[in-house]
C-alpha cells in the first residue's frame, strides 16, 4: 500500500528537521541541505510539486551567537529566530537557484490560519507560487510568534501546510530512521513499524516524549502531524533524513521509515480549517449521551448535553468538547459567550430565550462549524 500511494503522490509537504539541518547544533549542514535540494530537483523533475517546511532558524542563530542552549526567555528565542532565519533562507536560495530554480519564503503564523481569510490568502499564495514553479520555504514567524500562539513545532505547522494545500504527501525528514515500538536509543532490539494508519491511539503510546535539545517536538508531534494531514487525505512518511538519496527512493517506491495511510475521506474545506485551529478560548464538558450523538449521529451539539463550561470565550470562538473522564471528543465554533453558555447548559433549547432573553441559535455548536477528534 506505501509503495504504490508514495508513487502516486503528485504533491508533496517536506518537512525537514532542525537536528537535520543544523548537524545536530553544530552549524548549518551545507552538504544535507545541497543533497535535500538536489533530491527535490529530481522530485520537479518527475513532475511533483513541492513545498518545504523548514525547522532551523532558531537553532542556526544559536550558532551564529555562539550559543550552546536552547534559551527559554521569549525574546531571545526570537531574535535568534532572527538571526538564523537569514542564513537559512539563503543557504536554500543559493542551493536552488544552482538549478535555475525560484523560492519564496513564506513565514507562517497562527493567526494565518485561525482567521479564515487569512487562511483562504494563505491558500491562495502558495497554490500561485506552485503554479508558477516556485518552491515555497515554510516557517513558524519565530520572530514575532508567542508561547500562547505558536504552533508547537515545525510537524504541526508541515501537517497543517499539507491541509492547506491539497497535498497528497507529507514526508518527515528525522534524525531517526522511522516510528518504532521502543525508543531505539533506549532499546537497540526495538521493531521499526513499518505501516500503520494515521490517528491510530496505538501509535501514539509507542511515539513517547519530547524530541532533543534543539528541536520543540518528538517522535509524538510527527503521529500527531500524521492525524492532523489525513484529514485532508494525505498520507505520511516519517523517514531518516540522513539516508542517501532517501526522497528519491521514496518516490521510486522503496519503503522507507514508517508509512501512516489516511483511512478516512477528506474533510471538507472548511472542517479541515476548523480541524487545524490549536489555540482553544474554552471547554465543554458533556455528558455520555451527548458524546454518543456526536460520535455516532454527527449532530450538533446542544446545551441539555453540556454539563460544564470553562475558559472566557465570545461568540464565533473555538472550544473544546471533551467527555467526563476529559478526553476530546470535538471541537467548533460557539454560538453564545461563556456567560451565556454557562447558564443554559444542561436545559433544553426550548429554554434558551426565557433564560436569557433571546434567542441566537438552538445549538450551542451547529454541526457545521463542528469537527470530531
Amino acid at each position: 500500500m506505501s509503495r504504490e500511494a508514495v508513487k502516486s503522490a503528485r504533491r508533496w509537504v517536506v518537512k525537514i528537521g532542525s537536528a537535520l539541518l543544523t548537524d545536530d547544533g553544530r552549524g548549518l549542514n551545507h552538504a544535507g541541505i545541497e543533497s535535500w535540494v538536489a533530491q527535490m530537483v529530481a522530485l520537479r523533475e518527475r513532475g511533483i510539486e513541492l513545498v518545504l517546511v523548514s525547522s532551523g532558524a532558531v537553532a542556526e542563530g544559536m550558532t551564529r551567537l555562539g550559543w550552546k542552549t536552547r534559551p527559554t526567555a521569549l525574546h531571545e528565542l526570537q531574535a535568534a529566530a532572527a538571526v538564523g532565519q537569514a542564513g537559512l533562507v539563503q543557504a536554500y536560495e543559493s542551493q536552488f537557484r544552482r538549478y535555475g530554480l525560484h523560492t519564496a519564503q513564506v513565514l507562517l503564523g497562527h493567526d494565518d490560519i485561525s482567521a479564515r481569510d487569512r487562511y483562504l490568502n494563505a491558500r491562495g499564495a502558495l497554490q500561485t507560487l506552485l503554479r508558477l514553479g516556485v518552491v515555497p520555504i515554510i516557517n513558524e514567524n519565530d520572530t514575532v510568534v508567542t508561547d500562547e500562539i505558536r504552533f508547537g513545532d515545525n510537524d504541526t505547522l508541515g501537517a497543517l501546510v499539507a491541509s492547506l494545500i491539497d497535498a497528497d504527501l507529507l514526508v518527515i525528514l528525522t534524525d531517526q530512521e522511522g516510528l518504532f515500538e521502543r525508543d531505539p536509543r533506549v532499546d537497540p532490539s526495538a521493531r521499526l513499524i513499518q505501516h500503520g494508519q494515521a490517528g491510530d491511539p496505538e501509535l501514539e503510546q509507542m511515539a513517547g516524549g519530547s524530541g532533543g535539545a534543539l528541536g520543540r517536538g518528538g517522535m509524538i508531534t510527527k503521529i500527531r502531524a500524521a492525524k492532523i494531514a489525513a484529514r485532508s487525505g494525505a498520507d505520511t512518511v516519517i523517514a531518516s533524513g540522513r539516508q542517501p538519496d532517501v526522497l528519491n527512493r521514496l518516490a521510486l517506491g522503496e519503503e522507507l521509515g514508517t508509512f501512516l495511510y489516511a483511512a478516512q475521506q477528506p474533510w471538507a474545506a472548511r472542517k479541515q480549517w476548523l480541524g487545524g485551529l490549536m489555540q482553544a478560548a474554552g471547554r465543554l464538558t458533556l455528558d455520555d449521551g451527548a458524546v454518543r450523538v456526536l460520535r455516532g449521529a454527527g449532530r450538533s451539539l446542544l446545551p441539555v448535553g453540556v454539563t460544564a463550561v470553562s475558559g472566557r470565550f465570545r461568540r464565533g470562538d473555538l472550544v473544546l468538547c471533551v467527555d467526563s473522564a476529559g478526553r476530546e471528543i470535538a471541537r467548533g465554533l460557539i454560538n453564545y459567550s461563556a456567560e451565556d453558555t454557562a447558564r443554559i447548559i444542561g436545559h433544553s433549547s426550548s429554554q434558551i430565550q426565557s433564560l436569557l432573553g433571546y434567542l441566537g441559535e438552538e445549538e450551542l455548536i451547529h454541526r457545521d462549524n463542528l469537527v470530531l477528534c
